[in-house]
């Protein structure tokens, strides 16, 4: 191959890759949600700024939007399992999908709203391999979810499972939050996942601070 030929393959396989990380992007959003069946008492703690995930330059895969202030745990300390200082169970928003999809278990997930909640995986054995850490936020139908109390984890599943229609909670996988400020989407290609990485609000003992979080919008676990 002469030099002339291999840089152009190279240009080529360049193009090829940089189109395929435009596949999904992410925009803002400046309003609040328009959230169809949401309570008033959940629709008055989320955040006038959401998310929007897109496919390609037209198709929206999902909409997000967190509450204005996340509750944390000031005593909080991360490790390699659990990265998030929020309360199991806590309310952290509301999601849109225009059209039904695939949740992180691969499960189908119908077109519509949302609440998500703070979720663990369980340590028992039957979930090594899905994550590298437990940090989970879990789908629930805004219809059995009115009030933004916490939830105790077993309602919380049985709950989450009811939007899945499956004996599994319908769930975005959490993963080891990124830097930097600005709204981004990259890709993890040793699973095949699309990660938002944003900036929330948090409140700790009643001081606000910032809690960056990235999630995981398109992929699922290998098993």
């Amino acid at each position: 191959m002469s030099k002339f030929s291999f840089l152009c393959a190279a240009l080529l396989l360049l193009t090829v890759q940089a189109a395929n990380g435009q596949d999904y992007s992410v925009e803002p959003i400046d309003s609040a949600p328009e959230a169809e069946g949401v309570s008033e008492e959940i629709a008055e703690l989320i955040s006038d700024q959401g998310y929007r995930v897109k496919k390609g330059s037209s198709r929206t895969v999902c909409e997000i939007w967190f509450c204005k202030d996340l509750e944390i745990d000031p005593d909080f300390e991360s490790s390699e399992e659990r990265l998030y200082p929020f309360t199991p169970g806590q309310l952290m928003g509301v999601v849109s999908f225009r059209r039904r999809g695939k949740e992180f278990r691969d499960q189908t997930i119908s077109k519509g709203w949302y609440t998500l909640r703070f979720g663990l995986q369980p340590v028992d054995g039957n979930h090594e391999g899905t994550s590298p850490t437990r940090d989970f936020l879990l789908l629930v139908d805004p219809s059995e979810d009115e009030l933004p109390e916490p939830w105790d984890a077993e309602d919380l599943h049985k709950a989450s499972a009811n939007a899945a229609g499956s004996s599994h909670p319908a769930m975005m996988c959490l993963q080891r939050p990124s830097e930097g400020s600005e709204v981004t989407i990259h890709h993890d290609e040793s699973n095949d996942w699309w990660v938002l990485h944003v900036v929330t609000g948090g409140l700790a003992n009643n001081e606000s601070q910032e809690v960056p979080m990235d999630l995981v919008v398109v992929g699922h676990a290998a098993e």
